[in-house]
């Protein structure tokens, strides 16, 4: 992207933490940038209208009919008047909108369609929604061309940047060895099952090194979350999930590694900081000055790495045995713990009891190919129905 240039984005969740940071990078990098649309779910309309202000933006969607009435007032209050749309399918038309790029920056399964959308209208998908691939990984590998998802996921963007190291020839997966996915740990990190038995939302809540939404922040803490990005890297990087390794590594400077098979490990560093992996898939295939600080080389570091307690932490391993599975399994268990999740949450359902009930579900689901979006999301209502049958009456 020449400088002169100008990338024409629609942000979808721009309210999120993902969202906000992406207007951040925006904002700071003028001339580069247009923002074509905004969605969001509805909950903050006082910052998605004045998002539409400052970047004049054409059209805004939220996903919550009845949030319109008191967005369209916030918008006057500012000024502007951008076209409304409304409902999931009103989130889904602005991802489908003439642009550039479509940043999926929306949280949970919501953004399958959306995602799906965007490919089929052939934009190039900066992608922070890992569950839409995740659920509906045929469906989505079956519409996206070469290079047309840039990953988002700190984790995926470090394996990107890491497999540019392939050769002259590009990324070829028989020079690759295996995936190192770092891990945090979580704020439960070398606790034992036992000693998590009394956690609270709040405990949960507390991660060490990210600032994350709810929702990404505890599946931090029960490490579903990287869980799903073991699925994630297998769809993106077209490996098997006996070459994909977590690791702990509570610092979390290193986001991910690549082992090649000569023995060399390439890897990609930084502070954590969500702006770095959203600013190169903004800009890709340049990198944007200033995204980002870099590490400060002129004090002393201590990096440290832990192999993963999967006694303690069950969720990765339950994830490369839906993987693996495939179909279905892969919206089954992520639908289960989106519902488990909100549970937890509102005290029905004890921190040991995410994983646990999820495992449940995924157990007792037949699994079926994911051959339509109507398959996959009547997997993810059956699975969260399931889900929230088996946390009734549990308490913390």
């Amino acid at each position: 992207m020449h400088a002169d240039s100008l990338r024409s984005v629609v942000l979808l969740g721009s309210t999120g933490s993902v969202g906000t940071q992406a207007l951040d990078v925006i904002a700071a990098s003028p001339g580069r940038f247009r923002v074509a649309g905004l969605a969001a779910g509805g909950g903050k309309v006082e910052l998605l209208a004045r998002q539409a202000a400052d970047f004049g933006v054409p059209c805004v969607a939220v996903a919550d009919p009845a949030a319109v009435p008191a967005l369209k007032e916030a918008l006057a209050a500012h000024g502007v008047s951008p076209e409304i749309l409304a409902g999931p399918e009103g989130v889904a038309e602005v991802a489908g909108r003439p642009c550039d790029m479509v940043l999926n920056g929306i949280t949970g399964a919501l953004g399958l369609t959306s995602t799906l959308v965007a490919l089929e209208a052939g934009r190039t998908l900066a992608l922070a929604n890992k569950e839409s691939l995740i659920i509906g990984g045929p469906l989505v590998k079956r519409l996206a061309k070469p290079g047309q998802i840039l990953p988002v996921d700190s984790e995926h963007s470090a394996v990107q940047q890491c497999l540019w190291a392939s050769g002259p020839g590009g990324y070829d997966p028989a020079a690759v060895r295996q995936l190192v996915i770092t891990a945090s740990g979580g704020p439960f990190r070398g606790m034992k099952r036992t000693e998590m038995a009394d956690v609270t939302p709040e405990m949960a809540l507390a991660h060490p090194t990210w600032s994350m939404g709810p929702m990404i922040t505890i599946n931090s803490a029960t490490l579903v979350n990287k869980g799903l990005e073991v699925i994630e890297a297998h769809l993106l990087f077209d490996l098997g999930f006996d070459r994909i390794e977590v690791v702990v590594h509570p610092q979390s400077i290193i986001h991910s590694m690549v082992e090649y098979v000569d023995g060399s490990t390439v890897a990609q560093a930084s502070p954590p900081d969500m702006r770095l992996p959203i600013a190169l898939a903004l800009g890709y295939p340049e990198r944007i000055a200033g995204a980002a600080r870099p590490i400060d080389w002129a004090r002393a570091h201590t990096w440290t790495f832990e192999p993963l307690d999967d006694e303690a932490f069950p969720s990765v391993a339950l994830a490369r045995h839906v993987g693996s599975a495939g179909g279905t399994a892969p919206a089954v268990y992520n639908a289960a713990n989106e519902a488990c999740l909100d549970a937890f949450i509102r005290g029905e359902l004890p921190f040991l009891g995410i994983v646990d009930t999820v495992a449940k579900v995924v157990e007792e689901h037949d699994v079926t190919p994911a051959g339509s979006v109507e398959e996959v999301l009547a997997a993810d209502a059956w699975a969260r129905t399931r889900a929230s049958e088996l946390a009734a009456g549990q308490s913390r």
